[in-house]
């Protein structure tokens, strides 16, 4: 694993300060992701769905997309599948279109 940007230090730092914030939680999770850091982003990424499963549709999404793109479809439909039916349970019309499109592109 690279060297941590300092933007994920920076967050990071955040976290420890606050480390019940949702936010916080959610952006260090994308952060690792975006630096490679792909077990440590889902790993976070779970633990937030794990604690808050209705409110962070926006992980589902993240989630799903991580799997695809690693080719780990059965996985990626998975999250895919639990975000749509939390998605369109909070009336995010949006966040469930996008990630069917996403499913979609599996065919």
């Amino acid at each position: 694993m690279a060297e941590k940007s300092p933007r994920r230090l920076k967050l990071e730092e955040s976290l420890r300060a606050d480390p019940d914030d949702p936010f916080l939680r959610y952006g260090v999770a994308l952060q690792c992701l975006r630096e490679g850091d792909v077990a440590e982003g889902r790993e976070r990424l779970l633990a937030l769905l794990a604690d808050r499963p209705d409110e962070e549709i926006a992980s589902y999404l993240q989630l799903g997309q991580s799997y695809a793109e690693t080719e780990e479809f059965a996985e990626a439909s998975r999250w895919l599948r639990a975000g749509i039916v939390k998605a369109r349970a909070k009336g995010d019309g949006h966040a469930a279109a996008e990630m069917q499109g996403i499913l979609d592109s599996f065919d």
